[in-house]
């Protein structure tokens, strides 16, 4: 009961900026998305990885509760909450001096490409786990931040489903020119939240659709523990094609979806796979002459092949 009071008080004392009069209300909404989607956001107990549901729950709580002039970016709170005991920002390799960065962790492609995860304190982490203690957590800061417009969040994970289901339906069926344009808008408004949860949900179905098995190699692992050896490869890369669509993507294995990215491999019209000439490789198991005139696995529907354009455009801009 102290632990639970202790950060009840932390939360109702957050360090926030003001603006205009108005506290920033940026620390309060990603609190409450964390204790959210603690349950499938947290890893080995209290690492905090930015994820799709993540964002998706910051930003449609953002718009229940939020009626200030504020910038809706998740990268101010994630970065700047580090200023409390409970959040530890743990960098990937070559940020190390993360803590020196605040003045462009402003991009959450940056926030991102800088930061492995956030180490939440483990005493906050064991309440945050308890659904008693959890939701004294949730009331505290909407009752301290949001006491006008709390009636709204009990339609938050009404609008986190809404939002998902609203752009796995884009991915899995939009057509590609109307999907491209969408996504031309998005870079135009800097919204980088949702280009990445577009790209992690297209990271998710492609396996999903290849029944979590490489096209080519027909690699498929069942683990008990959360462990993928399948990625969701674009054919036209996105930075070309801002195609995050199903028939722009295919299954692969790692060592095959870097060799297809570098042009050593492709695919024809017949879905075969065909080899490079420009490189030798010695006899071995692991070796990619066994695949040559292979047909790939392809998806149970029709509609979710690779599109025979994409193809086209690998063969003639990537391979060798």
């Amino acid at each position: 009961m102290k632990v639970l009071q202790k950060y009840i008080n932390s939360f109702r004392k957050l360090r926030t900026a003001v603006t205009n009069g108005q506290p920033a209300p940026h620390k309060p909404i990603l609190l409450l998305s964390v204790l959210q989607t603690f349950e499938i956001t947290i890893k080995d107990k209290n690492k905090l990885y930015i994820t799709p549901e993540l964002v998706a729950a910051f930003n449609t709580n953002w718009s229940l509760l939020v009626t200030t002039n504020h910038d809706c970016r998740i990268s101010y709170p994630f970065y700047y909450l580090k200023s409390s005991t409970f959040w530890k920002l743990v960098p990937k390799s070559g940020f190390e001096n993360i803590n020196l960065m605040g003045s462009i962790m402003k991009s959450f492609n940056n926030l991102n490409a800088a930061v492995e995860y956030a180490e939440i304190a483990d005493d906050l982490a064991l309440l945050m786990l308890d659904n008693t203690s959890n939701n004294v957590l949730q009331h505290c800061l909407l009752d301290t931040y949001f006491p006008y417009t709390k009636a709204n969040y009990g339609k938050s994970l009404e609008g986190q489903l809404k939002l998902f289901d609203e752009l796995e339906g884009k991915i899995m069926k939009e057509d590609a020119a109307v999907y491209q344009k969408e996504i031309t808008t998005l870079v135009e408004n800097q919204n980088e939240e949702e280009i990445f949860i577009r790209g992690s949900l297209f990271k998710r179905e492609i396996p999903k659709i290849y029944d979590n098995t490489c096209c080519i190699s027909g690699l498929k692992i069942n683990a008990l523990i959360n462990v993928s050896m399948v990625d969701a490869c674009h054919i036209v890369p996105f930075s070309e094609s801002y195609n995050d669509t199903i028939t722009n993507g295919i299954a692969l294995c790692p060592n095959l979806h870097r060799a297809f990215d570098r042009g050593l491999i492709t695919i024809d019209n017949d879905y075969k796979v065909k080899l490079s000439t420009v490189f030798q490789e010695v006899d071995s198991d692991y070796g990619f002459k066994k695949f040559e005139g292979k047909i790939i696995r392809l998806p149970k529907h029709k509609e979710h092949y690779p599109l025979m354009e994409n193809l086209n455009w690998h063969r003639e801009k990537v391979f060798k």
